[in-house]
């Protein structure tokens, strides 16, 4: 083979490997950005609603509240379904640590929904809690 031929064959392989890459990461990419989550009918089918949680606050206010804890599968909703003793306990022990000005806005009830899905994923044991939803509340 001469200097030619082998420039050529170079060139060729290069081109063939950037094509690769170039088709790997645009398939990577594409793989990414389709897989949005759950379907709303799964997100239903692995949730447990939590309804009408009355307690008092931290200060003299009394709160009642409903919640959707979605989980990550169909066992760990079954779990979550059998520990709604231990559930309910944990999200009266944190809102009656709670202020009536802290559940007044937005950013305090987000920080109530990840303390309860961190506190609950801390007792499970066939999943986690992927997202706590707060469905109604009513303060006073």
């Amino acid at each position: 083979m001469n200097n030619k031929q082998v420039r050529i064959l170079l060139i060729l392989f290069v081109v063939i490997l950037l094509a690769g890459a170039g088709a790997f990461f645009y398939l990577q990419q594409n793989k990414a950005s389709g897989s949005n989550g759950p379907s709303i009918d799964e997100v239903i089918n692995n949730s447990v609603d939590i309804t009408d949680l009355t307690t008092n606050l931290a200060t003299n206010n009394y709160v009642k509240m409903s919640f959707k804890i979605q989980t990550d599968s169909k066992e760990a909703k079954n779990e979550l379904t059998k520990r709604d003793f231990q559930v309910k306990n944990i999200m009266i022990e944190e809102l009656s640590d709670t202020k009536a000005d802290d559940l007044q806005g937005k950013a305090g009830k987000v920080k109530l929904e990840g303390t309860l899905k961190e506190r609950l994923n801390k007792i499970m044991q066939d999943g986690k809690v992927v997202q706590v939803y707060i469905t109604a509340s009513l303060l006073q």
